[in-house]
């Protein structure tokens, strides 16, 4: 049912419900080929994803159509499965070298007899230089597009992955962490354009079931670990953890430029080629017509590329805010019960507790150097492969309850398993609770990240993503000196602030003013304003 009615009649004209007028889009030569069998356009292929949930016709006229229109036409196909695999790759390889910090600390402070704030700083400038290029690579990516965004951060990320590997000292280990951090700081534009190019009907089930390669990189690196460390050492493990990221940038010869980017470029003509590639790999056929933007009537004109500013427009304004703390307080806590796994881990104790350097014989104890053992690693395994259970959890109810509760429900449950945790009790139960918060808190970041590209238009979509990464980083910054630092004050303390957080995440995430479930995605502003108001 269409939720607005969008033009009507009046003459030779056509009238907006606010009062604009304006001449029907004329004919443009720049045509797709493609029929249905029947040999006309079948609108009931995408009609439900346009008229119900973006309150716009069908079509700008008889003869044209948009990039939603096309891309839900061609539906989920061949093209897809092999853009997951790519982007699936690029998350595998940058979670490899993300969680390749919890067990680079503990090695280095035997190597190196770093201090324990010395180990959390090889942690934080890593999130220093991710924060530092978040918006950097946010608009290198709305100028240039998201394929060259990807392929330099990606070559970025593997030259100083590899150098690190022969670092000589803790400063010059600190200098190449810090460059690895710049270059994943463009990882997250993978995922918009990967959404760029999925129907609405299938866009969040997809973007949850690619983030399956985070957590297969994240086992694989422990796996890696429990290979290579007893034997060839942590030089070895940090190069063999910059390989994928190589693979990655030869296999993204074969990516596409976003189709929403060239339209809103000002590019259609490139945007057409692209749908037509995507729509020859699947074996269905285009819309026949012109493609235009969405909020447009001159399919050549030029979108204005979004800033930083835009984003505190009255429309998003309360969107953008909530985002932010959601966010920090994602990267704040899943970091954090990662790094505080390995502290706790590595204590070696059976109490939970006996991490906290309270007791004057723990502290004696914590004072000699212990490399993680065969059983710690298998342990950190076992909380690891939680990340699986969490995305399956988010994939089932994220189209049944919606975007929102989804995130609100998961951080919820991340904080009343983290306080349990304050119980002190064995180390079998200690793994037991990290298990299923790690799972939780998995979930809720892979549903902001299918939240975030959904909710920003087209033209300020890569800066929206790049500023909330941005506030992520902040989070990750601190996180080391909570879980690294201040846990062998307070186990106590370190629980609690970790609990608060992420309810105060779930507060915000139930206050955010727009659900994305079943919504198209929007190319401007304007579309954002003529969407109709979502409940809570």
């Amino acid at each position: 049912m269409l939720s607005r009615i969008v033009k009507f009649a009046r003459g030779e004209k056509y009238e907006d419900l606010d009062g604009e007028v304006r001449r029907p889009s004329e004919p443009s030569d720049l045509t797709s080929t493609g029929r249905s069998p029947s040999g006309h356009l079948d609108f009931d292929s995408f009609s439900e994803a346009t008229n119900e949930t973006d309150g716009t016709p069908a079509a700008e006229s008889d003869d044209t159509f948009t990039v939603d229109q096309a891309v839900d036409n061609i539906g989920f196909g061949r093209f897809q499965v092999k853009l997951s695999l790519l982007t699936g790759l690029a998350w595998m390889a940058d979670a490899m070298e993300m969680m390749i910090l919890s067990i680079l600390s503990p090695a280095l402070h035997c190597a190196w007899n770093l201090e324990s704030w010395q180990q959390a700083l090889i942690t934080t400038i890593v999130f220093c230089g991710m924060m530092v290029s978040s918006g950097i690579w946010g608009t290198i990516c709305d100028k240039y597009g998201r394929k060259a965004e990807l392929i330099l951060c990606s070559i970025v990320t593997f030259y100083f992955g590899l150098l690190s590997a022969f670092s000589p000292t803790f400063i010059w280990m600190l200098l190449l962490r810090g460059m690895v951090g710049f270059g994943i700081g463009g990882a997250p534009q993978s995922v918009t354009l990967y959404s760029e190019f999925l129907p609405s009907r299938s866009r969040a089930k997809c973007v949850v079931l690619v983030e399956v390669f985070w957590a297969i990189g994240t086992c694989f690196e422990v796996l890696l670990a429990l290979l290579v460390m007893p034997t060839l050492g942590w030089r070895w493990l940090l190069g063999f953890s910059a390989l994928p990221l190589f693979v990655f940038t030869v296999c993204c010869l074969w990516l596409p430029e976003s189709a929403r980017y060239d339209v809103a470029r000002g590019h259609p003509e490139k945007a057409l080629a692209t749908l037509q590639r995507v729509a020859k790999d699947n074996g269905k056929s285009m819309p026949l017509g012109t493609l235009v933007h969405a909020g447009l009537s001159d399919p050549n004109q030029q979108v204005k590329r979004g800033r930083v500013s835009d984003l505190f427009i009255p429309e998003l304004r309360r969107t953008t805010i909530m985002l932010w703390i959601i966010w920090f307080a994602s990267a704040f806590s899943y970091y954090g019960i990662v790094l505080m796994t390995t502290e706790m881990l590595q204590a070696g104790e059976d109490s939970t507790c006996s991490v906290s350097q309270e007791d004057g014989n723990h502290l004696a104890c914590r004072a000699a150097c212990r490399d993680l053992s065969t059983k710690d690693y298998t342990d950190l395994l076992w909380t690891t492969l939680a990340e699986f259970p969490g995305l399956v959890v988010t994939f089932v109810i994220i189209d049944l309850i919606g975007r929102k509760k989804t995130m609100a429900l998961e951080f919820v449950l991340f904080s009343l398993f983290v306080f349990l945790i304050a119980i002190c009790s064995s180390r079998t139960v200690l793994i037991v609770l990290i298990f299923i918060a790690r799972a939780f808190i998995s979930g809720a970041f892979q549903a902001v990240y299918v939240y975030t590209p959904e909710v920003y238009p087209t033209n300020m979509r890569a800066v929206g993503l790049g500023t909330c990464s941005g506030m992520a980083r902040i989070g990750a910054i601190i996180t080391p000196f909570v879980s690294q630092v201040l846990l062998r004050l307070s186990v106590h303390l370190t629980i609690a602030i970790y609990g608060t957080v992420c309810l105060v995440a779930g507060i915000a995430a139930f206050l955010l003013p727009i659900e994305t479930k079943g919504r198209v995605m929007k190319d401007t502003h304007k579309d954002q304003q003529r969407a109709p108001p979502s409940g809570h």
